[in-house]
């Protein structure tokens, strides 16, 4: 191998892997300009370099979701930046990633130690990828409905292909009617979910210091702004009840037919029909990062 075609194998080796020349010459030299026997040869140099990486913040990604029939899975992996997530190599990783997730009903710790299609784990690949797209790539979280006693529906929003977005959403019905009469409704309630982001199915479902913390925040602003202390809690019981309104699915106004909650399109679904909502998950890549 010529001189001038070794230093070409360590310049691609170097933009591959982001390691230094001279450890990149090392590894042409002792795999004979194999680049992928070299990248697995820097292996431990490239999780020196993903350990720096993963102290950058990873905002930004893709949301994959699998199913088989009633089983669904939903799982979030991020990048720093959207142009790393439109890569072909990013989303095949994310798309091999969301299957596991779905046979390891969103452990993430079963996820991780999963073997992948070139038999290495998901966690060593994902030492490699960090090292060869020069980002900080994370898997976030991953949860699962499985439940066979519920009928189960997914939306994906923002997609670049089928199941792999910006926003997920798995949804949870329980109802004696069929799968196939409920499947547009199911639908559009996971696109609901997806639209108008509620904090839970119904007032119970929230966190009882956030509401608390609301409140305490309403009532400050009203002392703040000169009203009566004499009207103020009933003025804050009310802004608070609105806060539960607008942040509970079943009493948010339905995007379809805004004049409506969604407690009263659930009703007219049902009709005389068992249907309620037994649960949902939404993600949002980056929130809350």
């Amino acid at each position: 191998m010529s001189q001038g075609s070794i230093l070409d194998k360590v310049k691609k080796l170097r933009e591959l892997t982001g390691v230094g020349f001279k450890d990149c010459k090392i590894a042409i030299d002792e795999n004979a300009g194999d680049i992928e026997k070299s990248i697995e040869f820097l292996r431990k140099k490239g999780i020196a370099k993903a350990s720096k990486k993963m102290e950058r913040v990873a905002a930004d990604g893709l949301i994959s979701i699998s199913e088989d029939k009633n089983k669904f899975s939903i799982i979030e992996i991020n990048s720093e930046t959207d142009f790393v997530a439109k890569n072909n190599e990013f989303i095949n990783f994310v798309e091999e990633i969301s299957k596991l997730a779905l046979l390891n009903s969103g452990n993430m710790k079963d996820i991780l130690v999963s073997k992948m299609q070139n038999k290495k784990t998901v966690e060593e690949n994902l030492i490699s990828i960090i090292s060869k797209i020069g980002e900080k790539i994370t898997l976030r979280r991953s949860d699962c409905l499985e439940s066979d006693k519920f009928i189960n529906f997914s939306y994906t929003h923002l997609t670049v292909k089928k199941n792999l977005g910006k926003i997920g959403v798995l949804l949870s019905l329980d109802s004696n009617m069929k799968r196939e009469d409920l499947s547009e409704f199911g639908k559009q309630l996971a696109m609901h979910v997806a639209a108008s982001s509620p904090l839970g199915v119904d007032k119970d479902d929230l966190d009882q210091n956030i509401l608390n913390k609301e409140k305490e925040i309403i009532t400050e602003e009203l002392k703040n702004s000169g009203k009566d202390n004499k009207i103020i809690d009933k003025i804050a019981t009310g802004k608070l009840n609105k806060f539960i309104s607008d942040n509970t699915l079943m009493n948010q106004e339905w995007i379809m037919e805004p004049k409506k909650r969604v407690k009263d399109i659930l009703k007219q679904v049902a009709g005389k029909n068992k249907l309620t909502i037994k649960r949902f998950i939404r993600f949002k890549v980056g929130e809350g990062v």
